[in-house]
C-alpha cells in the first residue's frame, strides 16, 4: 500500500512540473505572422527577445495571405500579432484584431496614432523620386512637374497601379498634389501628360523601379522612401526627391490577433515596437520612417521637418480604388494611340 501511494505521489509531482514547464513556456512565447523584409524581421526581432526574454516563433508571408490565415484560424487563432502590412489592409479586417492602445501611443506624431482602437502604427513610407546622379546631368527634377520635362522622355520607371501598390500610391499622391483632390480635371490632364512621358514603358513591379533607376536602366523613377533609402545608404549613384508639390506618408501596423493565446506577451510587443529604442533602429540601422517623435534618424534619411508632408483621405480612397485604377487605365490606353 505504502509503495502504491508513493508510486500516485510521485506521478502527481511529475504532472505537476511538466505542468509548470509547460506554463513557463507559455509566458515566454510570442508567434507573429508577418510581410516584413528579413532587414526588419533580423534587426527588431532579436531586440525585442533579448529586451524581454520572450521566444518569437515566426511565420512570415504577403500580408494577404496571412490575413485569410487569420480568418480561417479565428476560432483557435494560431499567431497572438501580425506585424507589418499597410494600415488599408488591416482596417478592413476590424473584427478579427484586438482592441489595444500602446502605452507610448501619446509620444507617436499626432498624425500617426492609433485612432482606430485595434491598429498601431509603427512606420510609414512616403512617395517619392529615386534620381540617377550619374545620369541626371543637367536636368532639374524637384517634384511632379519637371517629369514632364520632354528630356526624360522613356526615362522615367514606373510600374501599374493596378498591381503595384508603390505605383497606385504613386498615383493618389500625384492626383492630391498636381489637383488639390482625386477627381480634379488638373490631376488627371497632370497624369495623362506624365504617361506620355512614360512613352510606353511599365516596369514589372514596385522592385523592378527603385533597381533600374540604381543600376541606370532610368534615370528617375516613381518609388517609396524605404528602398530608396537603402540605396544612398549603401552609397549607390542616387538620390531622393521627395515632391515640391507635396509627399503622402502612409503608415504600416501591428495588430493583436482576437483571442491571441499569448496576449500579454502580444501587448509587450506592442509597446516595444513604438518605444523610442526601437523607433530610433528603424531610423538609423534600418531605411525605414519611424513615427515616434524622439525617434533619431541616420544620414541616409531626411528629417520629416524638412519634408512638405500632405495628408491623404483614406476613407475616400478605400472606397474608389478601383474607379481609380479605372480611370488610370483608360487614360494609359487612349495616351498609347
Amino acid at each position: 500500500m505504502k509503495k502504491l501511494v508513493m508510486m500516485l505521489l510521485m506521478f502527481g509531482l511529475l504532472m505537476f512540473v511538466a505542468a509548470c514547464g509547460s506554463n513557463d513556456e507559455d509566458e515566454n512565447k510570442l508567434v507573429i505572422y508577418s510581410p516584413n523584409s528579413e532587414d526588419i524581421i533580423n534587426t527588431i526581432i532579436p531586440m525585442f527577445e533579448k529586451e524581454t526574454g520572450i521566444k518569437v516563433e515566426l511565420v512570415s508571408a504577403g500580408t494577404g495571405e496571412l490575413i485569410k490565415r487569420i480568418e480561417s484560424e479565428a476560432d483557435n487563432p494560431y499567431a497572438d500579432v501580425l506585424f507589418g502590412g499597410s494600415k488599408a489592409q488591416a482596417r478592413g479586417y476590424a473584427d478579427y484584431f484586438e482592441e489595444y492602445t500602446s502605452k507610448n501611443n501619446d509620444d507617436m506624431l499626432p498624425e500617426h496614432q492609433n485612432v482606430d482602437g485595434f491598429l498601431t502604427p509603427f512606420v510609414a513610407d512616403g512617395s517619392v523620386l529615386l534620381v540617377n546622379t550619374d545620369l541626371i546631368g543637367d536636368i532639374k527634377v524637384e517634384g511632379y512637374a519637371d517629369l514632364l520635362n520632354p528630356e526624360l522622355k522613356g526615362k522615367i520607371a514606373s510600374a501599374d497601379p493596378a498591381s503595384s501598390s508603390s505605383a497606385f500610391a504613386q498615383l493618389t499622391n500625384m492626383l492630391l498634389a498636381m489637383g488639390g483632390d482625386y477627381t480634379s480635371e488638373e490631376g488627371w490632364n497632370y497624369v495623362s501628360e506624365l504617361v506620355k512621358n512614360l512613352d510606353g514603358k511599365v516596369a514589372s513591379g514596385s522592385g523592378a523601379v527603385h533597381k533600374g533607376v540604381a543600376d541606370g536602366e532610368y534615370v528617375v523613377g516613381l518609388t517609396y522612401e524605404d528602398p530608396s533609402a537603402s540605396y544612398v545608404r549603401d552609397g549607390a549613384p542616387v538620390e531622393i526627391v521627395y515632391p515640391k508639390e507635396g509627399t503622402v506618408f502612409l503608415d504600416a501596423g501591428v495588430e493583436i490577433i482576437k483571442d491571441a493565446k499569448n496576449m500579454d506577451n502580444a501587448k509587450k510587443f506592442v509597446d516595444f515596437i513604438t518605444s523610442e529604442q526601437a523607433q530610433s533602429a528603424f531610423g538609423t540601422e534600418l531605411t525605414n520612417r519611424p513615427l515616434h517623435k524622439d525617434a533619431k534618424l541616420g544620414d541616409h534619411m531626411t528629417p520629416l521637418e524638412d519634408i512638405y508632408v500632405i495628408q491623404e483621405d483614406e476613407a475616400y480612397i478605400k472606397d474608389n480604388r478601383d474607379s481609380i485604377v479605372e480611370q488610370y487605365m483608360e487614360v494609359f490606353t487612349d495616351a498609347q494611340e
